[in-house]
């Protein structure tokens, strides 16, 4: 089924009794417009089924020479457990026992060449692509078979390329185009075009094609321009002169092992737009006659090589829209970027240059800018100021001796820039953060901001990239100056990392009624604050019963370290707001009695919490809090514990965490709980009690002791 339709207009009752329908569709959205009560994804076959597939329908009674029986096996792997590819192939082998025949259908397979794939199995999947109805969704999925065989495909960078070919178009906010780009892979995924992978790198999303699917694309591909794609296929050497013929529009090297472009090579391609030569991580010298001829360049990836000088001839390619050198830790010379005024994505990220590149004050088409700081101090507002286009702005922050040692910017710099939406910066003076945030757009204006103020430890600033989308660092800073800072931070901040601040409490840096969507606080060495939020503004501002929208209600993580006038770590009148805790981790407060404290009020009042469900507690841990006395009067319950970590908590005589109960009553752990590290032994046999008497019996087996 290609669409959705009313089965009573062909004449299904939609209710018959002791009766089930089944359909088969390539769409998702299918099956939820059909209101189907159970989906069934149809996934490839594993690579056993597969081989007993290809064996059924090569002949039961076939008996394969070890030499064929070694290719058969490659051959059934190149058709990626698609039973009509196996199908196919395995009956146009039939009988055949050549070594040469064979050997050629598995040559043939790797280059999609093989005929009777073409004819059966790719018209079926043509139908699939010829009926998205929707060019860009074509060129998207076409697009992807640029990217290597079996590879993962991170959705941000495949959108930004999409984005840089004009492929998504018409939106003038950077945020709208990723959320098209977003869009269109969700449709193809939806249909079965792409598939969601799994694969976990640096928190990024990604996606894969199947090889099928991609040997179909790469047949399709020739028919609205030429391309060249040999991605990932160990190249140590640049393809031969002949391949690169003049109407190449699209080149696909990366993912190999290429090491060097001499000047021997000087292609003549004056229609070629795209060429991709990142991922080659031996890539350490192009020659300089090497882009002489291809003037109608566009979009250049030369990431995560080993170049140390881009060649001057870049300088001279007028209709680069993008040019993406990052994770080019080698690199120490860019040129003259004063001709490239059609520049739109410029990405410098990871990369060592000695010196800003010059002329970047006439890219005044630049929408993306990525960099650190070139050995600069500060970056030079007169380049931002000229910068009127842009839209994302991402300023990274070198570490050196494990300190943060960044790049800073003026705030006449920054708010010059009307059209950002994308914000990661250093101020380093307090009075400039500040005068940003009263300007008259300011921090509301973003959608993303990462900006650290004053300077941080390596160890809490590193992660930025696994911060919330909206977060704030403060770093060796005097709060109190500005009676007036707290009521700058307005709506929507989502994470907060402070360290040698002299902040009493977080009520002296945030507005804590806007508090709603903070989703992480990281507070550390911070040895003036006494609380996360202060008795005085609890008394002043007394709360409603249980709020899910209120205060802390997003938030995920809490850390706290260091901070050695802290007693308590959060009010107990709180607790029921943080329905979306997942982690927290309290360490060296050496004051530090209570983790979740009542005040005077609570405990006198009749209406005191007695019990807090915590329902996406997923991690707890304590270190080295050596006058810890109590975690909560309260019970606790906390049915997603996955780690239990209390070391260095001598005083601490209850766990107040319930366990779930059998029908017999007795005790039993979260079927979610992994591991229980203890410190010390002693501390665990003799001092603290839990909930239930029979507690620690059933959580031994998980308890390891350091």
């Amino acid at each position: 089924m290609w669409n959705n339709f009313e089965l009573h207009e062909v004449g299904i009752p939609e209710k018959l009794e002791r009766c089930k329908l089944i359909m088969t569709t390539r769409s998702e959205k299918v099956c939820n417009q059909m209101a189907c009560q159970h989906k069934i994804k149809v996934k490839p076959l594993s690579k056993g089924e597969a081989w007993t597939l290809f064996m059924e329908k090569l002949g039961r009674d076939v008996a394969l020479s070890p030499e064929v029986e070694g290719i058969a096996e490659a051959v059934a792997r190149e058709c990626a457990g698609l039973p009509l590819g196996i199908i196919t192939v395995a009956g146009s082998l039939m009988g055949e026992d050549d070594l040469h025949e064979w050997s050629n259908t598995l040559k043939e397979l790797s280059e999609s060449k093989f005929r009777d794939m073409d004819e059966k199995v790719f018209k079926l999947l043509r139908c699939s692509y010829d009926r998205l109805g929707d060019l860009a969704l074509q060129q998207c999925l076409l697009y992807c078979a640029l990217f290597p065989e079996d590879g993962h495909i991170g959705r941000e960078e495949l959108i930004g390329y999409l984005i840089d070919e004009g492929i998504i178009k018409g939106m003038r906010s950077w945020k709208d185009a990723f959320d098209k780009g977003h869009a269109m892979l969700n449709r193809l995924e939806y249909v079965c075009l792409l598939e969601g992978d799994k694969f976990n790198y640096g928190g990024g999303r990604f996606i894969k094609m199947h090889d099928l699917i991609r040997d179909m694309a790469i047949q399709i591909l020739p028919e609205n321009s030429q391309v060249m794609v040999k991605a990932g296929v160990q190249l140590k050497v640049l393809p031969d002169a002949e391949e690169w013929t003049e109407n190449l529009t699209r080149v696909s090297l990366m993912q190999n092992h290429i090491e060097e472009i001499p000047s021997s090579h000087s292609p003549r391609c004056p229609n070629l737009s795209t060429l991709f030569l990142n991922d080659n991580d031996w890539l350490g010298f192009i020659a300089d006659s090497f882009f002489k001829q291809l003037h109608e360049l566009k979009v250049l990836d030369l990431s995560c090589t080993s170049i140390k000088n881009l060649p001057d001839s870049v300088s001279d390619l007028v209709n680069l829209t993008a040019l993406l050198i990052k994770y080019c830790k080698n690199l120490r010379h860019v040129p003259s970027l004063k001709k490239l005024r059609e520049l739109k994505r410029l990405d410098l990220s990871l990369t060592t240059l000695e010196k800003m590149p010059e002329g970047m004050e006439c890219l005044s088409k630049l929408r993306y800018l990525r960099m650190n700081g070139c050995g600069e101090k500060e970056f030079p507002s007169r380049i931002l100021q000229k910068l009127s286009q842009l839209q994302v702005f991402v300023l990274e922050e070198p570490f050196i001796d494990g300190r943060c040692a960044p790049i800073s910017v003026k705030v006449e710099g920054v708010v010059s820039l009307r059209n950002l939406e994308t914000l990661e910066c250093y101020f380093e003076g307090f009075s400039d953060f500040v005068e940003y945030l009263r300007s008259r757009d300011g921090i509301q204006s973003l959608s993303t901001y990462k900006i650290l103020v004053g300077m941080v430890d390596e160890n809490y600033w590193a992660d930025i990239d696994n911060f919330p989308s909206k977060t704030v660092g403060l770093g060796n800073l005097s709060i109190n100056e500005d009676g007036d800072f707290q009521v700058k931070f307005l709506n929507g901040i989502q994470g907060l990392v402070c360290q040698f601040i002299d902040a009493r409490s977080l009520c002296d840096v945030l507005s804590l009624e806007n508090a709603t969507e903070l989703e992480l606080i990281n507070i550390y060495d911070c040895d003036i604050m006494e609380s996360l939020v202060s008795s005085s503004w609890l008394c002043s501002a007394p709360l409603p019963l249980p709020s899910y929208n209120g205060m802390f209600s997003g938030l995920k993580e809490l850390y706290c370290g260091g901070c050695n006038s802290m007693k308590k770590l959060f009010p107990l009148v709180l607790l029921p707001n943080l329905v979306n805790l997942e982690r927290i981790l309290v360490r060296d407060c050496e004051k530090m009695g209570e983790i979740i404290g009542t005040t005077d009020e609570e405990s006198s009042s009749s209406n005191s919490i007695t019990e807090v469900i915590l329902p996406k507690l997923r991690t707890l841990e304590l270190f080295m809090l050596p006058e810890l006395k109590s975690i909560c009067s309260a019970k606790l319950i906390c049915n997603s514990l996955e780690v239990i970590t209390v070391m260095g908590c001598k005083k601490l005589k209850r766990m107040p965490i319930c366990l779930p109960l059998l029908e017999n009553g007795q005790p039993s752990p979260p079927h979610s709980l992994r591991r229980m590290r203890i410190k010390p032994k002693k501390w665990w046999n003799t001092v603290v009690e839990w909930e239930h008497p029979n507690a620690k019996d059933v959580l031994r087996p998980f308890v390891k002791f350091r």
